[in-house]
């Protein structure tokens, strides 16, 4: 009796605090134990994979970034190819299960291949791959769950789940390394992947049943036409200034995260496989936390008090200083403290305000060419700025610390874009102009 009372009383009290109706509760906390779940898998390997760069030199992982590049692009139309002539609620347990299934056979293949660094370096590549999707179809798939009275009051609440799992997953990998070693970890994360399968089942009954929502369905317009041609909305994209602002902003952004991956993953090539794979984990928990804390306390604040030119140039200018005191002192925790200020820095701030730009191009630009920019411009950012990086490094024979130096200036312009866009978008969105 009093373990009913002490539900009932946990009931009530998720209910008042987060808007829940007593008939959304269980499908509300399967959906966020989805997530977790999800986010925790993907981020117990992250620093898995991010351990195995050290063993290759900058021009093997240029290599794999440009492999990167072109599986994303085959990956994404294969997947709008698929949403077109699959039905939806089969879809997405498939998705969980091939990616499960497919960590299993890395984990298992190490075994049988004579060639362990193929395993790895194909591993590397996947990972990399699989988190296109592993969020993105979850939320394709809430959107076929939820009404739109629903999702404004539930999705908050489920999306912390995310962030949580984002914490929990690298705190694992850094509690668990030393004890069962990388390979293991490997195993862990796919397991964890079939996890969601019963959950996805039975959140497609209660859809029908407890929620009442049979007749809603998500928008998969825009993965299909994706899939039909992921290079459809260049030719939007190659003819508005305003657009060509933000996709040289993100090719900045990826260049100034491959210069600070690649110091990093040079200067861990003295530590041991399972020592770097901590390392990254607590690199990832640090920008996890930092992210959360600064989205929740800062980032309104910053939007809404000093621009959206401040907001978009703030991290570049502190990346600006960040490379230089590098160029000064190019040790692991300069670099790793740096890489966790990049990386909070753009979930919590530059991400949303690289979102609001899109709010004052209609709705065509939006949907054609945002895409462009968000997977062809990323990932080919991705894989140009390693390039030319392996050129600064095997091709000039640059030390770290004037590689910083090149990084500090590519951060400076990166802050003009930043200031150029912030300013460009006040100005057009407050008379309600399109900005070309």
């Amino acid at each position: 009796m009093a373990g009913n009372a002490d539900i009932n009383v946990t009931r009530r009290i998720i209910r008042a605090a987060t808007k829940i109706e007593a008939h959304e509760l269980t499908a509300t906390l399967l959906s966020f134990a989805f997530v977790f779940i999800l986010m925790a898998a993907y981020f117990i390997l992250r620093p898995v994979r991010d351990a195995m760069a050290s063993d290759w030199s900058d021009v093997e992982v240029s290599w794999l970034w440009s492999m990167t590049f072109f599986f994303s692009l085959v990956a994404v139309s294969v997947y709008g190819a698929v949403v077109s002539a699959v039905r939806f609620q089969t879809l997405v347990p498939a998705v969980y299960a091939f990616f499960a299934a497919s960590f299993f056979a890395f984990y298992f293949g190490s075994s049988f291949v004579a060639d362990a660094v193929l395993v790895d370096k194909a591993f590397y590549v996947w990972l990399s791959v699989f988190s296109l999707f592993h969020v993105s179809v979850f939320w394709s798939f809430m959107s076929d769950l939820w009404s739109r009275e629903q999702a404004p009051r539930l999705f908050g609440f489920i999306a912390t789940g995310a962030s949580v799992g984002a914490i929990v997953g690298p705190l694992i990998t850094a509690l668990l390394v030393e004890r069962i070693g990388t390979d293991n970890l490997m195993l862990v994360s796919a397991t964890l992947l079939l996890l969601p399968i019963p959950i996805i089942l039975t959140l497609a009954r209660l859809k029908i049943t407890t929620l009442g929502n049979a007749d809603v369905s998500a928008d998969l317009s825009a993965q299909q036409a994706i899939g039909r041609n992921p290079f459809a909305g260049f030719g939007i994209f190659l003819t508005s200034r305003y657009l060509i602002g933000i996709g040289l902003f993100i090719i900045l952004y990826v260049a100034i995260g491959s210069f600070v991956y690649f110091e990093l993953k040079n200067l861990l090539a003295e530590f041991s496989r399972e020592d770097r794979t901590q390392i990254w984990a607590y690199i990832d928990l640090a920008v996890n936390s930092l992210a959360i804390f600064t989205a929740m306390f800062l980032t309104s604040r910053i939007a809404t008090r000093f621009g959206m030119a401040t907001t978009l140039a703030l991290v570049p200018l502190l990346i600006v200083v960040g490379m230089l005191v590098i160029a000064l002192s190019p040790v692991v925790a300069v670099v790793a403290g740096l890489q966790v200020a990049r990386r909070a820095g753009n979930y919590a701030i530059t991400r949303p305000g690289r979102e609001m730009l899109f709010t004052v191009v209609d709705r065509e630009t939006r949907f054609k060419a945002k895409p462009v920019i968000d997977i062809v411009l990323y990932r080919g950012g991705d894989m140009l700025t390693a390039w030319a990086f392996t050129l600064l490094t095997a091709g000039f024979g640059l030390g770290l610390g004037a590689v910083a130096a090149v990084g500090a200036v590519i951060a400076a312009i990166w802050a003009v874009v930043g200031i150029y866009l912030g300013r460009t978008y006040e100005r057009f969105g407050d008379i309600g102009v399109d900005p070309d």
